[in-house]
């Protein structure tokens, strides 16, 4: 490490603090704002109600150039558009792939591509096609599904390696995608002079999409050996390995799949689209809330290109979705309660529903929404025939709070039940045999995250995610010449993530002394994320603060909001200065963002900023 990485978090968090202090105007006695919607009171009455900003045809501009800006960006690099898409099916144990190469050849390299189903290979050499010699196993284990692998006799201390007949055998009912070999100078012999019988022809039909060498272009990465399996196996329609989960994520995933095939870019194209997609949410979401144009865009190119969104997004894991859905629950529930319409509330909840049927986390969410649907009716209480409106709205959030989001949540398990052998129509949910599925994976579910006990070299604590102190590294990879390497790994941008936190604070500083109900809004959902969090004691990571910065972003879009509402005049000046030194960041950080090969030099030297930072 070089005195760079001392003198720039000092130097980012300096910033911070400069750029936090134009806010004190905020907390000044005697200087109250005009309110949200102007002709102030001394001391306003909470109240969630505001006048929403309209969305105009420069709002519309801003967005189209944020999110296409963004696309390219994002789209760019995200992963091989080809790969293997048949299979050798091993059905049985003992079931084995002979090949006969046409020539005695000293063996330097097997490379293979793995697919789903695990187990290991027996590997076996011969030159004469009658007598075998073992040479190893190759295994296909859970956690090397779905990626390319290299086997070297040499590195198994095979001191014969020289075989004219190659024979697989499974332990048990395997897939196996393509194999390549290699003599003894790295050269890949040509498939074409090889012979083998119909079953075996899987293995070598597509060696164009052999890779240079393995990496997370062209394989799996992280928790994607779940996930991009799961979906591909609702596809296939075979009982998910990965049931820890509900179903509706991998099912979105599986829709890239079913355009792109079964490669990097297909399982991580729909995350990439929803990280897109949030982005004109978002601004939407700041513009209704800060009636300004200039905060929405600014606030939207914060998280557009904040490392967490980005990183996160370009991973085929369900985070994604969840956070896409918590933000539009929360979208509508804030257009509920600053507007009154019902409309709004019933959106809020089908949302909510999309979120619990992709991933958990988003009940903590719905936990968020209560509060303020419940704070809203307690604002509500002096008005006329409220006894029959707050009634009348218990019963409207039966329909779509709770039928609505449990219909969702039980229909998105329908690959269960036709994987099951259920016959797949309508009929199929008003069975027994399809209601136990649903219910005994809830209760596996449950028992799961409640007793998982595991390490993991990059776990992370609630507390260590409010100041970006651990991230979680998902890809490491050394190059020959001993200076140069590639990696990335999720974590926030640590001036967005910084002053978000300060701003939530000032948030909570603006519900108490303001009696403000945007801040109000945004400390309850911000708290309803990461409370829950406080009382886990599993293992967690980074990404599970992915949905906080949702509030984060708002957090800050209201603090500039109330600084224009003070008439304090460098509050552009303070907003453009975070914007650019955020935008500067992901442009510094790129290479561990994206896995570019970067110098050991240029990461250890200005980008590991902290010793718990994995760079």
């Amino acid at each position: 490490m070089s005195y760079l990485t001392y003198i720039l978090p000092v130097l980012a968090a300096a910033f911070c603090i400069t750029a936090a202090r134009r806010w004190m105007p905020l907390f000044s006695d005697g200087r109250l704002p005009s309110g949200p919607d102007g002709g102030g009171a001394a001391r306003p009455r909470f109240s969630f109600e505001s006048r929403n900003g309209r969305i105009t045809g420069l709002d519309a501009v801003l967005c189209i150039v944020i999110s296409v800006c963004y696309a390219a960006t994002a789209f760019a690099g995200l992963g091989d558009t080809s790969a293997p898409q048949s299979w050798c099916r091993f059905t049985a144990r003992g079931q084995y792939a002979l090949v006969d190469l046409g020539e005695e050849v000293d063996i330097g390299m097997i490379r293979y591509y793995t697919g789903i189903h695990t187990g290991e290979y027996r590997l076996q050499f011969s030159d004469d096609g009658k007598s075998w010699r073992d040479v190893g196993t190759i295994e296909q284990q859970y956690n090397d599904l779905l990626k390319w692998q290299d086997f070297s006799p040499a590195a198994e201390g095979v001191e014969d390696a020289s075989a004219r007949y190659i024979r697989l055998t499974a332990s048990a009912e395997l897939n196996l995608g393509e194999i390549a070999i290699y003599d003894t100078d790295n050269v890949m012999l040509d498939a074409a002079g090889f012979s083998f019988d119909e079953g075996t022809a899987p293995l070598f039909d597509e060696q164009g999409t052999v890779p240079l060498r393995p990496g997370y272009m062209n394989s799996s990465y992280f928790d994607e050996i779940y996930h991009a399996r799961t979906a591909l196996e609702h596809i296939e329609n075979v009982y998910p390995y990965e049931i820890t989960h509900p179903p509706l994520g991998k099912l979105i995933i599986g829709l890239g799949i079913r355009l792109f095939g079964m490669t990097p870019f297909g399982w991580r194209f729909m995350g990439t689209l929803f990280g897109v997609l949030m982005l004109p949410i978002l601004y939407v979401f700041l513009k209704r809330m800060t009636r300004s144009s200039a905060i929405a865009g600014c606030g939207t190119v914060i998280f557009a290109f904040d490392f967490m969104h980005f990183v996160q997004t370009r991973i085929a894991t369900i985070d994604t979705y969840s956070v896409f859905f918590i933000l539009l629950m929360y979208l509508f529930m804030w257009r509920f309660v600053s507007t009154g319409r019902w409309r709004h509330l019933a959106l809020s909840g089908v949302f909510f529903g999309l979120g619990a049927a992709s991933k958990w986390t988003c009940i903590y969410a719905g936990a968020g929404l209560a509060v303020i649907w419940l704070a809203y009716w307690i604002t509500q209480g002096r008005k006329p025939r409220f006894a029959a409106r707050f009634f009348g709205n218990c019963a409207f959030c039966l329909v779509f709070f709770v039928a609505a989001p449990l219909a969702i949540y039980y229909a998105s398990y329908y690959f269960y039940g036709t994987a099951s052998g259920l016959d797949g129509g309508i009929g199929m949910y008003f069975t027994r045999d399809y209601f136990d599925i649903v219910w005994d994976n809830q209760i596996y579910m449950w028992e799961y995250h409640s007793d998982l006990v595991s390490t993991h070299p990059y776990a992370s604590r609630w507390y260590q995610w409010l100041v970006d102190a651990r991230p979680i590294l998902y890809y490491l990879e050394y190059f020959e010449d001993g200076s140069t390497k590639s990696a990335f790994g999720a974590f926030m941008n640590p001036v967005f993530c910084w002053t978000g936190l300060i701003a939530v604070i000032a948030n909570a500083l603006l519900m108490i002394k303001e009696r403000d109900g945007r801040s109000a809004f945004i400390v309850i959902g911000y708290l309803a994320q990461l409370l829950p969090w406080v009382l886990v004691t599993r293992l967690t990571f980074a990404y599970h603060y992915f949905p906080s910065e949702v509030f984060l972003v708002l957090a800050l879009g209201n603090v500039w909001a109330r600084l224009r509402e003070y008439a304090q005049p460098h509050w552009r000046r303070n907003m453009y200065a975070v914007t650019g030194v955020c935008a500067g960041l992901f442009v510094a950080f790129y290479p561990v963002l994206t896995g570019l090969r970067a110098p050991l030099w240029y990461t250890r030297g200005f980008l590991k900023w902290f010793p718990s930072w994995p760079f």
